[in-house]
């Protein structure tokens, strides 16, 4: 008898099927990955970088020249850490050969661990010794971190790693004070972090709530107020989330109080399907 193939083999799953032509259908994707991308939109590593690019062309949180220090928390696989190293002049640098690694603390580009054998974050000798972001190429640090591991970006510092452990802290005090002395914070704090969808509804909106609570506590600690950057709306929060109304009550028990302009967006770039949405916060008025 003939080999006949069964069915499962020779056709897709419906689920895949599906997927497959959403992503020929999005406009985002295929910008994404077109080969012949420009240098204005070029071939970035995420579908997610369209987002940040729409909201910061509308409200302009990065664009202000006296935003120096920027994070990137849970940053893999690098599309916002990309855009931010565009608005801060990085797009064009390139990542440092390991050749070129000299001291134990990092050049722009660099990626780290949280628990570097030689290095003394505290040491502002060491952070002076590497030359930091020498070259004149861009401004500022930007500084990402996630648990995953993201390959180097020109003008971005990596540090593989939970980012609410004690020893990444530490390590994130280090990097700010290199760029902003030792008291320095952060001008504004990016998360596009999500859980992993899990199928239930009410589990995925309270893993949400929890990432949230995570980012503002981390906030609290890292982030300059808008007295110390000289504008109203200096020290800026975007964070995503799922919509719903327990985020809404997150948004007026700690983001209202805390914040002079807080805001909801649903960017275009974002499915129209998807329940993500993103809080902006500007003007940190601090504790």
């Amino acid at each position: 008898m003939p080999f006949r193939p069964s069915a499962l083999v020779r056709t897709k799953k419906p689920s895949s099927s599906v997927w497959l032509a959403r992503q020929a259908r999005d406009p985002y994707v295929r910008l994404r990955s077109s080969p012949n991308a420009s240098v204005a939109s070029p071939s970035y590593r995420s579908r997610s970088a369209f987002k940040l690019l729409e909201m910061d062309e509308k409200w302009h949180f990065l664009d202000h020249r006296d935003v120096q220090v920027v994070l990137d928390l849970g940053s893999a696989p690098g599309g916002w850490s990309q855009v931010v190293a565009q608005k801060l002049g990085w797009d064009n640098a390139r990542a440092p050969r390991m050749s070129e690694r000299r001291t134990p603390y990092p050049e722009a580009g660099t990626n780290w661990s949280a628990k570097p054998e030689d290095f003394n974050p505290l040491d502002i000798s060491d952070l002076e010794a590497s030359g930091g972001n020498s070259g004149g190429l861009g401004r500022g640090t930007i500084i990402a971190v996630d648990r995953l591991h993201m390959p180097p970006i020109a003008g971005v510092q990596f540090i593989q790693a939970d980012f609410l452990e004690a020893d990444t802290e530490v390590l994130l005090r280090g990097l700010i004070a290199h760029q902003a002395g030792p008291a320095g914070k952060a001008d504004v704090i990016l998360c596009d972090m999500a859980a992993n969808a899990t199928g239930n509804a009410f589990h995925d909106i309270e893993d949400s709530l929890a990432i949230c609570d995570s980012v503002f506590e981390f906030t609290k600690r890292h982030i300059r107020s808008a007295e110390s950057v000289g504008r109203a709306m200096g020290g800026a929060l975007l964070i995503k989330h799922f919509v719903h109304p327990l985020l809404y009550l997150f948004r007026q028990k700690h983001l209202e109080p805390n914040f002079n302009d807080v805001r909801y967006i649903k960017p275009n770039a974002s499915r129209t399907e998807s329940k993500e949405g993103y809080f902006l916060c500007r003007g940190w008025k601090g504790l």
